[in-house]
């Protein structure tokens, strides 16, 4: 081997067995220094899918409503990034503004609320949204939101008691007036036996706008309010049905104006109108045990379905014996147009016109021009006006009270 040493060359001879030696020593220096890297290559891959997981690992969970003894309630939002969050409250006339911690998380506590069952809605930048922590849901097409129970004694007709339950039936079909496929609900009492002999009147209970036919179960409680009432005998028994309320379904369209386009919304109206009488109602008295006479039959409904009540009872008083109407909303002022026939003889075939809406309701004025036309005509009907807004809170005791009026 020839090894420079002061710019001169000088040769050096190694035996073939050192040559051996050598090569293995640079083999084993190298394999060494693989060694450690790759163990600190494995080291640092450690790290980091340490720190990854670290990262990754999700916050814990928010109690969101949480309700506490005094009945006030505590809501809560994660979102570090937002600027400005508030919570909206069924009945309350503003939202009311939460609060960040150093953590991101949003919150504010209620005043004592009354007990009754609450939407609300997060309202974060001005995005109105479900509480991502709460499974409970008002279901609407529209306008969904979350929903909290605040409980109340079991004198309250809402809330689920120790007594008898009836149940709720869910019924498909293709609607021919319509031409779409759509369900109705229909509540039996406790008792009922299909294939039993005993007969039962029937109440046609109808939502409002934006909501489905699940409304008066999944929001309204009906079911729990008609066992409670049939338990302490403060009701009949008898059987609910709850149609969808939909002649036009068009009229849930994006642009299509609601109930404010005034020609859509007469034409959604005589339609179910066409769609109850000739298809639901005969439906239902094939397959129910349901008394077969006005005297059994009553019809009610709140917002747009107390409408819908009026406009079908009082035009065809053949078919319905009792009506109950509560915030009725979407019909005009044009109270002859809307019901031609009516007059204190007709109006007399009636066990009660029944008509209800809250002193802080946008459509209290209108059901009080309607209430004043029926005075004019010397109809008798029953006022009430209680206190609330358009909110399911009034509707609930609107049911309690109406459902105890009628078939005695």
């Amino acid at each position: 081997m020839l090894l420079p040493r002061d710019g001169a060359a000088v040769w050096c001879i190694i035996p073939r067995r050192g040559r051996t030696q050598i090569r293995a020593s640079v083999r084993g220096a190298a394999t060494g220094s693989m060694k450690r890297i790759f163990f600190t290559l494995a080291v640092l891959l450690r790290v980091l899918m340490a720190a990854a997981a670290l990262a990754q690992t999700p916050p814990p969970p928010l109690i969101s409503p949480e309700v506490h003894a005094d009945k006030s309630v505590t809501f809560r939002f994660r979102a570090p990034n937002d600027k400005e969050v508030a919570v909206a409250i069924e009945g309350m006339a503003k939202p009311l503004p939460m609060q960040k911690d150093d953590q991101g998380v949003w919150s504010v506590t209620t005043e004592p609320l009354a007990p009754d069952y609450y939407g609300y809605a997060i309202i974060a930048d001005g995005v109105g949204l479900f509480d991502p922590s709460n499974y409970a849901v008002k279901p609407n097409f529209l306008y969904r939101a979350s929903e909290v129970h605040v409980p109340g004694p079991a004198s309250l007709s809402w809330e689920i008691g120790a007594v008898p339950h009836g149940e709720i039936h869910h019924h498909f079909y293709k609607l021919g007036v319509v031409g779409d496929d759509r369900g109705y609900f229909v509540y039996t009492p406790p008792g009922y036996d299909a294939r039993g002999k005993r007969t039962y009147p029937v109440l046609y209970l109808l939502h409002g706008f934006s909501d489905d036919a699940s409304a008066w179960t999944a929001v309204g409680r009906a079911n729990a309010i008609l066992d409670n009432l049939i338990a302490q005998g403060k009701a009949k028994p008898m059987i609910i049905v709850m149609p969808l309320g939909y002649g036009v379904p068009e009229i849930l369209a994006p642009g299509s104006g609601g109930l404010d386009n005034l020609a859509l919304a007469e034409r959604n109206f005589d339609r179910f109108r066409e769609a109850l009488l000739t298809e639901v109602l005969p439906r239902v008295e094939a397959e129910y045990l349901v008394i077969k006479d006005r005297n059994s039959r009553a019809i009610a409904g709140l917002s747009m379905g107390g409408s819908e009540s009026l406009l079908t009872g009082l035009n065809t008083l053949d078919k319905f014996g009792w009506i109950g109407a509560f915030s009725s909303g979407g019909m005009t002022e044009e109270f002859d147009k809307e019901f031609p026939g009516l007059d204190s003889k007709a109006a007399g075939q009636l066990h009660l016109l029944w008509i209800a809406c809250g002193t802080d309701d946008r459509l209290l004025d209108i059901n009080r021009k309607f209430r004043a036309w029926l005075a004019s005509k010397n109809i008798k009907h029953v006022d009430i006006e209680t206190p609330g807004s358009h909110t399911w809170m009034v509707w609930r005791r609107n049911l309690t009270d109406f459902a105890s009026l009628i078939f005695h």
